[in-house]
């Protein structure tokens, strides 16, 4: 309902006197704003007043040809409300709307009305008490549509920004997909799901989740400019046998290392990761594989005396390590072998062990 200028300069009812919102604290801002203020809140009082004896005659009517008071009352509020937002006054609006609420428990707009208090508080930076307000409206009131907008799926949305909580998190995304999935982008939804999934060491839920985001890849997440990268490498490992890994670094690379000393590339290639491996130069990014094409051992191997460091490079530290080798091709002849250590929680066989993930080609910079 849009408020005419016919219907704000509606003349004082007869309860101007006893209205306690016509104090000096509601009435505030330049004289058109208090002039304004005054006749909304008259014209409020006169819709509640109606609504009320409208009330008391209902069970007494043969039909139900009634107005939809609180709709009426709904535009006035509103009005009021917008008004302090565009004064700032927003102790204000959070006084008024809290007290409207507590006086009619009833009113179907309260979850409106509780909406814009959570606003005020954002307005003055009070963001823990913000959030209390949009969770205590999914949990108590039921979901309003206004201007085709769900209450419920703004509340959502803005506890997702505000919590600190991952297990909150956690059930804010999952209420989010099963209720509103036609109004997302999913695919950032499904990452930052598995996002929060992680951070409380639900990795099955995590990993689930992931796989969920892969069809959505493209999608951009602010902060993640890997995510497709980061969400494949875990779901593809994940399905993997890992039968590549070994129990410590040494291992590893003593392994390695007898392959070439013996030129055994069909060894060589048992010691290499099954999924994720790349095979780069320095210059290349990380998610960049357009290298794999070219990356066979038996090739590069063939005729070829390969020769590798005594030691790891000095780059190397307790989660990644480099073998320099040399002999490969008279293009590039030096690969640095990379190995890491597995970051994998939901297998605790798993996690902590070793593989051969990748191959540099060229010097270091």
């Amino acid at each position: 309902m849009v408020l005419t200028k016919g219907i704000l300069g509606c003349a004082p009812g007869p309860h101007y006197a006893e209205m306690p919102w016509l104090n000096s604290y509601y009435i505030s801002g330049s004289q058109e704003d208090r002039e304004t203020l005054r006749e909304l809140f008259v014209l409020l009082a006169k819709e509640t007043e109606n609504r009320e004896a409208d009330a008391g005659e209902q069970e007494t009517r043969e039909t139900q040809d009634t107005v939809d008071y609180h709709e009426v009352e709904f535009a006035v509020v509103r009005e009021i409300a917008n008004r302090y937002i565009r004064l700032q006054e927003y102790g204000k609006l959070i006084n008024f709307l809290t007290s409207r609420t507590n006086r009619n428990p009833q009113d179907p707009y309260n979850a409106y009305y509780l909406l814009m208090v959570a606003y005020g508080y954002i307005q003055q930076e009070a963001y823990p008490v913000a959030a209390l307000y949009f969770d205590v409206i999914i949990k108590n009131y039921p979901d309003l549509m206004v201007e085709g907008q769900s209450i419920h799926l703004a509340c959502l949305n803005q506890l997702i920004t505000l919590v600190d909580n991952p297990e909150q998190a956690v059930a804010y995304y999952e209420e989010l997909i099963a209720r509103f999935s036609d109004s997302l982008d999913l695919g950032m939804t499904y990452f930052m799901l598995g996002q929060a999934y992680e951070q409380i060491g639900d990795w099955n839920g995590a990993i689930q989740s992931y796989t969920q985001y892969l069809p959505y890849r493209g999608t951009i997440i602010l902060g993640f400019p890997n995510a497709d990268h980061y969400a494949k490498q875990l779901v593809d490992f994940n399905q993997s046998s890992k039968d590549w890994t070994f129990e410590n670094l040494n291992s590893l690379v003593n392994a390695v290392k007898g392959a070439l000393v013996d030129g055994n590339s069909i060894r060589l290639r048992q010691y290499q990761a099954k999924v994720n491996f790349f095979a780069r130069s320095w210059a290349q990014g990380d998610t960049d594989d357009s290298g794999m094409a070219e990356f066979n051992l038996t090739d590069f191997m063939r005729g070829n005396q390969i020769h590798y460091a005594d030691v790891l490079d000095t780059s190397s530290n307790a989660t990644e390590a480099y073998l320099r080798t040399s002999g490969w091709d008279q293009f590039i002849s030096t690969w640095y072998f990379y190995f890491r250590k597995i970051y994998f929680p939901l297998n605790p066989d798993i996690h902590g062990r070793w593989e051969w993930a990748g191959v540099y080609y060229g010097e270091k910079f």
